[in-house]
């Protein structure tokens, strides 16, 4: 779990989020719509939605941006699009698999494709590494939602899988099933979380040095400026040391 913790630390610190804002608020935008096409555009009864408002509300996407994906979706507006997901492996062998959104396959795929081999990377087939990572539902509270003790003894009661509790805050896993009843059950007791959204966890991990940490940085960076990719998992690791340095 090192390398998936430990990115969104990485993200968090370069601001990286700030710096692609409008870009980020775009690609939480068509979540939403896309949630709500396939479902009922209440978020109250359609799970997937509910999931994606919260993640949209984490991010500080304004309520007007996030009524108005919902409205496309209601009034037939906006693309039709397809979800892809593909695989392949970046520098110094990390697995990545990247989760697409877009109107035009053929397209995205030549883009990712390129992505991966003009930065030490090559694209491979579906599965190629899917089994370096297990799909699971994640589901982060404040700190202030409670001490260790209390946030573990209500992932327990919820059904979830495991917790990791820092300064920083919990995150609670559970099977992917299971995100939605685990998430309203643990709102019962804690109150509303700040995320909930399925992940690829990864189970086999890659150690990677200071230069291939910049490296990889350098292929997600360049994967995720792509307008159709939604989210970017690879499965490295790396030492606080080295983490430190970036």
């Amino acid at each position: 779990m090192a390398g998936h913790s430990k990115w969104a630390n990485i993200q968090h610190r370069k601001g990286r989020q700030d710096k692609l804002r409008s870009k980020l608020f775009s690609k939480l935008a068509k979540e939403i719509t896309v949630a709500a096409k396939m479902g009922d555009p209440d978020p109250d009864n359609n799970p997937r939605l509910r999931m994606a408002v919260k993640e949209a509300k984490s991010q500080s996407v304004p309520k007007d941006v996030i009524d108005r994906a919902i409205k496309k979706s209601v009034m037939g507006e906006g693309d039709n699009y397809e979800e892809i997901r593909y695989e392949g492996y970046g520098p110094n062998g990390v697995a990545v698999i990247v989760e697409a959104m877009t109107d035009n396959k053929n397209r995205t795929a030549s883009t990712v494709r390129s992505t991966f081999t003009k930065n030490g990377g090559n694209l491979g087939e579906t599965g190629s590494v899917g089994f370096m990572f297990d799909r699971k539902g994640e589901i982060v509270y404040a700190a202030d939602a409670g001490d260790a003790d209390t946030v573990m003894m209500a992932a327990i009661e919820a059904g979830a899988d495991d917790v990791e509790s820092s300064d920083e805050g919990h995150i609670i896993y559970c099977g992917d099933t299971d995100l939605n009843a685990v998430s309203v059950a643990l709102e019962a007791d804690l109150g509303e979380s700040v995320t909930a959204k399925l992940i690829w966890m990864p189970n086999i991990s890659t150690e990677l040095d200071l230069e291939g940490m910049e490296k990889l940085m350098k292929l997600i960076d360049a994967l995720e400026d792509d307008d159709d990719v939604q989210r970017v998992t690879t499965n490295f690791d790396a030492t606080d040391a080295v983490m430190a340095q970036l």
